[in-house]
C-alpha cells in the first residue's frame, strides 16, 4: 500500500470470511426450495432460528425488529442475507439487522440497501446504531420501513 510501508493486507476476517461463507450456504440452500410459498416459509424459519442464536440483548433486538418490519410491511420476505436477517422486497434486500457480536461491534445495526426510498436531499442515512428497541424506537423503524417500501 503506498504511503504506509508498515502496514500489510491481511486479507478479510475471520467474521467477514464466516459471513460469505453463510452467504454461499444461503445461497445453495434457496436454490433447492420448491414452491414460492415453501420458500417464503422456509426463509422465515431461518431468519426466526439465525435470531434465536443470538446473544440475549441482541436477539431481543432482533426479535422486536423482525415483529416491527413483518408488521409493517407484509410485503418485506424475510430472508438470511450473510448470516444477518434481511428483508427483501421482489428479491432485492431493502433492509438488514446485524447483531453486535457479528461483527464484534458495541451496538447492532439496522441497515437500508439502495432500494430502500430513503432519499431525501443529496445525503441521507441508511444505517441506525441499535442499543435497544424502545417504543420510540419502533416508531421510528416503523416510519423507516414504510418510506423505505413506498
Amino acid at each position: 500500500m503506498a504511503g504506509n510501508e508498515n502496514s500489510t493486507y491481511e486479507g478479510f476476517t475471520a467474521e467477514e470470511r464466516a459471513a460469505m461463507k453463510d452467504h454461499a450456504q444461503e445461497q445453495k440452500k434457496a436454490a433447492r426450495r420448491a414452491s414460492r410459498e415453501e420458500k417464503a416459509a422456509e426463509a422465515e424459519r431461518d431468519v426466526l432460528a439465525k435470531i434465536a442464536e443470538m446473544e440475549d440483548s441482541d436477539r431481543i433486538m432482533a426479535e422486536r425488529v423482525h415483529a416491527v418490519i413483518r408488521a409493517t410491511a407484509p410485503a418485506l420476505e424475510p430472508r438470511l442475507w450473510y448470516g444477518m436477517p434481511a428483508y427483501a422486497l421482489d428479491g432485492k434486500v431493502v433492509c438488514h439487522f446485524q447483531n453486535a457480536s457479528k461483527f464484534k461491534t458495541r451496538y447492532a445495526t439496522l441497515g437500508f440497501s439502495d432500494v430502500a426510498n430513503l432519499d431525501e436531499g443529496t445525503m441521507w442515512p441508511v444505517a441506525f446504531a441499535l442499543t435497544e428497541v424502545t417504543p420510540e424506537v419502533e416508531e421510528r423503524i416503523t416510519a423507516l420501513v414504510k418510506q423505505a417500501v413506498s
